[in-house]
């Protein structure tokens, strides 16, 4: 038979080790839900300075192909119009050769010219035309100077072909890296949007502090810039402390990295390439932070991305990032690789 016993009830002890138990299942949630935001507010920053480098790293490869396609432009163009002005000397050239031809013609003779005129390999008439002797010493120069003419223009179309090629696939890579640096941007945006009023105030401030600390009170000790040169781009650089970081800008209000020091060295009389990778190389390398004197280009990152101005005592002048402006900055809080003095 089945029994009809009622189930046996727990203990109090047990009742007590359940709720404790229970207790301590909703203390640890409660907290593990309190940390979370923690973490994610950390996690978060973590990953929009990563994209904002990444971002940076992209800029500079954008002002890359923006420089060459600029520079392949200018030479497509001049490769244009010295192809258009060679084709009006050629016609004149024909035009001439055709006069005399025609001359020849009405006095009664046949001049061989008259086939070359409408030949468009003047080349192989021109060998058989001196092997049977039928040319005289001036048209077979005028003929040489065709053939060399139309040569010389066969070869400005080939290499305006070529660079008019490079310049469509620079084109394509431009739009390329502007689209991945937007959407870098873009995602860099979306996670701060994930954070709180109240966190997204706590950056800010962070921030504000960070470039409100680049300011003339500044330590940056006394050794004396590198040359006149190097001062007077420095000083011009300091200028513009305050100028907010953007992608491709050159100033005169707004600056990428390499656009600041290209544009401050702008202002000391000196041409300095577009982009960090470029500027690397406009000078004397200086392996040693402890030789670095005020002026020198300082280059960060294994890829030497960023760029700034060796401001003095362990700072560099800067356009950081994203978000914030053109200030000082402990050199210490980026991978340094190399220092460059500017000749």
């Amino acid at each position: 038979m089945a029994s009809h016993r009622r189930p046996k009830q727990p203990s109090r002890a047990r009742v007590s080790v359940f709720t404790m138990t229970a207790a301590a299942a909703v203390a640890l949630t409660s907290q593990a839900a309190h940390a979370d935001p923690q973490t994610s507010k950390k996690d978060v920053k973590e990953k929009v300075d990563k994209l904002y480098e990444d971002a940076e790293a992209a800029t500079e490869k954008y002002n890359g192909a923006k420089e060459k396609q600029s520079k392949l432009s200018k030479e497509v163009e001049h490769l244009q119009e010295s192809v258009a002005r060679g084709q009006g000397e050629l016609n004149s050239m024909r035009d001439k050769l055709g006069s005399m031809a025609t001359a020849q013609y009405r006095s009664g003779g046949i001049d061989p010219s008259v086939q070359l005129f409408l030949s468009s390999d003047p080349d192989t008439y021109l060998d058989k035309a001196s092997a049977m002797d039928q040319l005289s010493t001036k048209q077979a120069s005028a003929l040489k100077k065709i053939a060399a003419k139309q040569r010389s223009l066969a070869q400005q179309r080939k290499e305006a072909a070529g660079k008019l090629k490079d310049l469509s696939s620079t084109r394509k890579e431009l739009g390329e890296k502007k689209k991945e640096i937007q959407g870098k941007l873009a995602e860099a945006q979306r996670l701060l949007n994930t954070l709180t009023a109240k966190e997204k105030a706590k950056l800010a401030e962070k921030q504000e502090r960070a470039d409100r600390a680049s300011s003339d009170r500044a330590d940056l000790g006394k050794v004396p810039p590198g040359s006149g040169r190097a001062a007077a781009a420095l000083a011009a650089a300091k200028g513009k402390i305050g100028s907010p970081y953007v992608w491709g800008a050159t100033g005169p209000s707004s600056f990428d990295c390499s656009g600041l020091t290209s544009w401050a060295y702008k202002q000391a009389g000196v041409s300095l390439p577009r982009t960090s990778q470029a500027q690397a190389n406009a000078g004397t390398r200086i392996s040693s932070q402890s030789q670095l004197k005020p002026g020198d280009l300082v280059l960060f990152y294994g890829d030497l991305h960023h760029i700034g101005l060796y401001a003095g005592n362990g700072q560099v002048l800067h356009a950081p990032k994203p978000g914030a402006n053109v200030r000082y900055e402990s050199m210490g809080n980026m991978p340094f690789q190399f220092g460059v003095r500017v000749g």
